[in-house]
């Protein structure tokens, strides 16, 4: 199995290990992670989820700037990025119209994040279930690295 790590994951963790320098904090992150998902485990991030890491970076205070984006720059160099290709497109169109069938509200990164992981056979570990639960077929695994 493979899973498709999600922002939320990684929000708790920064917030978890705000003061540790970054290899210690990935040091913890991947004993951790073995631990919940296995030492064989893949692990990546979709892209949305690097766009959404990068944002909170240039969204912080000049105080936190630094730290944070030395952290986020180590998720991005410990944890592959998969890009949102077309085959994920069409799952996501696919994805996107069954939930609005059925009146179903998913954000869009939450969708692009499922698709994703759907796209390549993965499932998505997340710190936050309540909106990838709604997703059919989807299989999400809890994951907290605190």
């Amino acid at each position: 199995m493979a899973t498709v790590l999600d922002t939320t994951v990684f929000i708790e963790l920064e917030r978890a290990v705000r003061g540790l320098p970054p290899a210690e904090a990935m040091t913890v992150v991947s004993g951790r992670l073995e631990q919940q998902l296995g030492s064989s485990e893949e692990v990546g991030i979709a892209a949305i989820t690097a766009s959404e890491l990068l944002h909170g970076v240039h969204r912080a205070t000049d105080a936190h700037r630094a730290r944070r984006g030395a952290f986020v720059e180590s998720v991005l160099a410990a944890f592959p990025a998969i890009a949102f290709d077309l085959l994920a497109a069409r799952v996501h169109a696919r994805l996107w119209a069954t939930l609005a069938q059925a009146g179903t509200e998913v954000g869009a990164h939450d969708r692009i994040v499922a698709a994703t992981a759907l796209s390549v056979g993965w499932r998505v570990g997340t710190a936050n279930r309540r909106h990838l639960d709604r997703i059919v077929g989807l299989d999400v695994v809890d994951v907290t690295l605190v």
